[in-house]
């Protein structure tokens, strides 16, 4: 038997004949993460469209199709087959089929990924939409989603953890809801049943700085201050001596602005920063050619076998000179903002962890902050970053799962 909390409820039954906000024509549920939203409000969509529509189609947007899978789809669905719901997916149509209440209607999913995403969208025709994780998503692809909602009878469902006060979605919708016709409910991890207290704590201590106030206490504040402000260098570890069980390099790549690699070996769960290469050529006064480079690298390497470099995305002609070589080059995942949250999270939790000798890695931390003014998004400053960015790319690719999907195996550099 599901249980809900209050909050829940009320995103779950707004939309019903008799409730005080039948007439609103959309519903926006932000807070924490973990706080229940994204379930009453998946149920709730499904639930109101079965009800008030046959044959009709509706939209299904998140960021990516597969996080709308996993986050929505995934947890909403067998729900909706324990209430008797029938449905089917044709994925290479995107298509969701769903039957319940003695209602068929069919189920577009899309992703918001970028500006260009808006064209998947235009021309077609809903009787509603629900948007996940709304304020990831480019402002053309969601306008353009709710203007698709032109049957009679539509309404708009969004959900999102906070970002900063100055995002767009913030300022035209959370800010202008009751002139938008809007209801938005704001949600805290106390508005999910299913979590107990254990768990509330623990998510309580995963985040810091930023990411604490948005995602714990689901408030759409500006980033400041220090990036990674819960980091002191006494935090720093001696190499542990002996073999490691899996080594990568990661690698921020500049010409102009100083190159950054970082030497990472693994053991018993815990990726170690072992040692690092740094250089500045304004600094240097001269500048490194790709060979140079790769020459350093392998340097950094020394007899380890190296499961695969992690690369800058934009150094196209030095990655493709460590392929010559005969090294594995995976392009790193570079969503800065994501990176830096798994970044914290990893750091936070010993699952990595800066060996003691990672100098400009450690002078870094020191000085990596946000800017002060972010025009409506969160920016890092771009100075003292280059070995903050090779330590984001590695947690991103490696921790966050984006080393997946390729065969992981040493390759034999060639002299």
């Amino acid at each position: 038997m599901m249980v809900f909390s209050e909050k829940q409820r009320l995103a779950l039954t707004w939309w019903m004949p008799g409730s005080p906000h039948y007439q609103k024509e959309a519903i926006l549920c932000d807070g924490a993460v973990r706080s229940g939203k994204t379930l009453a409000m998946g149920l709730s969509f499904f639930l109101w469209a079965s009800a008030c529509f046959d044959g009709q189609r509706f939209g299904i947007c998140g960021k990516t199709i597969e996080s709308l899978r996993r986050n929505v789809l995934s947890e909403v669905l067998p729900k909706l087959s324990q209430m008797g719901a029938v449905w089917k997916e044709k994925r290479s149509e995107n298509l969701l089929i769903l039957k319940l209440m003695g209602h068929e209607n069919r189920f577009y999913i899309f992703g918001g990924r970028d500006e260009a995403s808006q064209d998947l969208i235009q021309g077609i025709t809903f009787a509603g939409a629900l948007l996940d994780e709304v304020a990831l998503m480019p402002r053309s692809f969601v306008e353009q989603a709710c203007a698709r909602c032109s049957v009679t009878g539509s309404r708009l469902w969004f959900n999102c953890n906070p970002a900063g006060p100055g995002h767009w979605f913030y300022r035209h919708w959370i800010l202008e809801a009751e002139k938008r016709n809007c209801l938005r409910l704001r949600f805290t991890m106390e508005d999910n049943p299913s979590l107990t207290e254990q768990i509330r704590k623990r998510y309580e201590n995963l985040f810091s700085g930023v990411f604490y106030q948005r995602f714990v206490q689901g408030l759409w504040v500006q980033a400041e201050g220090r990036v990674y402000d819960f980091y002191s260098p006494e935090m720093a570890v001696l190499p542990p001596s002996g073999e490691m069980e899996q080594y990568y390099i990661s690698c921020d790549y500049g010409t102009v602005n100083p190159t950054s690699m970082g030497l990472w070996g693994k053991r018993a769960g815990v990726w170690y920063r072992l040692r690092e290469f740094y250089f500045d050529s304004r600094r240097e006064k001269r500048q490194m050619t790709d060979e140079e480079y790769a020459d350093a690298l392998e340097k950094l390497a020394g007899s380890l076998s190296i499961t695969a470099v992690i690369a800058d995305p934009s150094a196209a002609s030095f990655a493709e000179v460590l392929r010559r070589r005969g090294h594995r080059v995976q392009k790193a995942r570079n969503d800065v903002l994501s990176g830096i949250r798994l970044t914290a999270d990893a750091l936070k939790k010993g699952r990595v962890v800066i060996c003691r000798g990672c100098e400009d890695c450690l002078r870094e931390m020191e000085l990596y902050v946000w800017e002060e003014k972010g025009h409506g998004q969160d920016r890092v400053r771009k100075e003292n970053d280059h070995a903050m960015d090779d330590m984001r790319y590695f947690v991103a690719t490696v921790l966050g799962g984006g080393a997946d999907g390729f065969a992981v195996c040493s390759v034999e550099r060639r002299r």
